[in-house]
């Protein structure tokens, strides 16, 4: 092949996925934060890749996979990324080494989740922050999410009740989850025709992790996300829910599950906002406000492919009007 035509750029970033075994998030998350690559765009605003990036971005999966962290690797041409990775290569002996293994995604993220809550037991943030840039990388966007980072939450606050964490630890994790979702959930570009979806917190529930979560899930879906952060009053939501033209609204009722005052926010939310607009509700104590939830006509959903079938059914379906109340 003529360096010309290696270097022209003609794949679409579906194709660069395809050849490279990246997932397009993960791709333009490399490129918008890493500078690892530059791609044109067509008249039309879509990415096209060159032969050369491919044989780059390739490089660079072989050196995150290898233990490197993309952010120590990005910057190196592909000399550097050759000879590191002939560095990293572990010695083959024998007929065995030739043989593919089979890639077990259970097993993986087993792994891969208990290499991250060692990392945060030990307070090493930059351990953390390389086992989950390799899970990215191994793992799709929902393995990753539902297998490795709520399983590991869950697991944090666990040893945090028993008495085994202490809060630094917590933070520490929340941290870096915090960031890592927000990667992913800015990776993807929905179509301007796609439906948008606020998603929040109600006031007082400042734990952000879970919506977080469903806003990084949303954008993987193909919504248009409008993602508001924790606490915010019902005339706050249903401001922002009536400026965008929303087609739903998002709730991660976590903490506290006493709140007395959230019922008659939830009833208020509902009033406020258009009746062809739904509530999806979710968390780990959004079952304590069941009455509320029930009278507001929300679709309330437990666990993520709930929420993923709840938002493949809306996208499917006419809005329509909740329950007076």
């Amino acid at each position: 092949m003529s360096d010309s035509l290696s270097d022209q750029a003609r794949h679409p970033i579906g194709v660069v996925a395809r050849r490279t075994g990246l997932k397009p998030d993960l791709i333009r998350a490399w490129e918008r934060r890493y500078g690892a690559i530059e791609p044109a765009r067509s008249p039309t605003r879509r990415r096209l890749y060159s032969d050369a990036e491919i044989e780059r971005l390739s490089l660079l999966r072989q050196a995150v996979q290898a233990g490197r962290s993309i952010s120590h690797v990005a910057a190196l041409d592909r000399e550097q990324l050759n000879a590191l990775i002939r560095e990293d290569r572990p010695p083959q002996s024998g007929a065995r080494a030739t043989q593919p293994e089979t890639w077990d995604v259970p097993a993986a993220s087993g792994a891969i989740l208990a290499a991250c809550l060692g990392a945060i037991q030990r307070l090493d943030v930059i351990e953390l922050e390389l086992q989950l840039e390799r899970a990215t990388v191994a793992l799709s966007q929902v393995h990753l999410i539902d297998q490795v980072l709520v399983p590991m939450m869950h697991s944090v606050g666990e040893l945090w009740r028993e008495g085994h964490l202490r809060p630094s630890h917590e933070h520490m994790a929340s941290a870096v989850v915090r960031t890592v979702l927000t990667e992913m959930r800015s990776a993807y570009r929905a179509p301007l025709h796609a439906p948008h979806l606020v998603v929040t917190t109600p006031a007082r529930q400042q734990h952000e992790l879970g919506a977080l979560i469903a806003a990084a899930t949303a954008a993987a879906e193909g919504w248009n996300v409008i993602y508001l952060g924790p606490d915010l009053p019902p005339e706050d939501i249903a401001a922002a829910a009536h400026q965008r033209s929303v087609r739903a609204v998002a709730l991660s009722i976590t903490f506290p599950p006493d709140d007395s005052r959230l019922a008659e926010d939830l009833r208020r939310l509902r009033r406020m906002l258009d009746p062809r607009i739904d509530v999806i509700v979710g968390g780990r104590s959004s079952g304590h406000y069941r009455k509320a939830l029930d009278e507001i006509g929300a679709l309330s959903v437990i666990d993520l492919a709930g929420f993923r079938h709840s938002l493949s059914e809306l996208r499917g379906s006419s809005p329509s009007s909740p329950p007076s109340s």
